[in-house]
């Protein structure tokens, strides 16, 4: 049998937005692979195995999933949201180099919808116009560098989509990133705190920057700043599309 990995990506948390194309790879893998709680969202049937592991060892993961492959498997590795953004797809790849025998198997991504995307639909359209995604945490590069990157970003303009925030073991980074742009932006600027969206816990939650406190993000938060064009219309929040 031919084995092949499939990369995939399970969307923001409400199974109507995982893809038919993920639905499909996961009705036909013999293997599951990734971090605990994405795991558990796949339910288990006969004939699929789920191997679950922490959050930081995904070159591992990787490994592990590119091997059962080789063997054989038909192994999916998911990811929430779309496993090209801050996710597997890229830990995939990283781990094949240096391995032909790897490189020569069937290996497909499948896109999700990621969390920045579900969340500015929730809120609006706060993206309508140029904007970056920034992974707050400081696990795989110095949080200096997340800080300069906030800066520049803030800089050019650009509207922003911030994940992994805040968490238990980064308490206080999220206020020094808030600093950061209170440097940059004016006070009113809009901020976004998109928490378990797609969930039902979802909350959308708009404030300005002078408002805005690092309490208000979790990890389970997506933080969107609006551009200096950024506006309200009613409930919504929208970036018109025009410079």
């Amino acid at each position: 049998m031919k084995g092949w990995v499939v990369v995939a990506g399970l969307g923001p948390g409400a199974d109507g937005l995982v893809t038919p194309d993920v639905a499909a790879a996961l009705a036909a893998a013999t293997d599951v692979v990734g971090y605990a709680p994405y795991v558990a969202r796949v339910l288990p049937r006969a004939g699929l195995a789920l191997h679950a592991s922490d959050n930081r060892v995904e070159l591992a993961r990787a490994a592990h999933a590119l091997r059962l492959a080789a063997r054989g498997r038909r192994v999916v590795v998911v990811s929430s949201g779309d496993p090209g953004v801050f996710a597997m797809a890229s830990a995939l790849f990283e781990a094949m180099e240096g391995r032909p025998d790897w490189q020569r198997l069937e290996v497909r991504v499948l896109p999700g919808i990621t969390a920045m995307l579900a969340a500015a639909a929730a809120a609006g359209a706060p993206l309508g116009h140029d904007f970056c995604a920034i992974n707050l945490s400081d696990n795989l590069k110095p949080f200096d560098l997340v800080l300069r990157r906030v800066w520049l970003a803030a800089e050019g303009d650009f509207a922003m989509a911030f994940y992994n925030p805040r968490s238990r073991a980064r308490p206080d980074q999220f206020r020094q990133v808030l600093e950061v742009l209170r440097t940059r932006c004016e006070p009113d600027r809009l901020v976004i705190f998109a928490r378990a969206v797609s969930t039902p816990d979802q909350e959308i939650r708009v404030v300005t920057l002078d408002t805005a406190r690092e309490e208000m993000a979790d990890m389970r938060t997506v933080v969107l700043v609006g551009s200096s064009r950024t506006r309200a219309v009613g409930r919504f929040v929208y970036t018109p599309r025009s410079a």
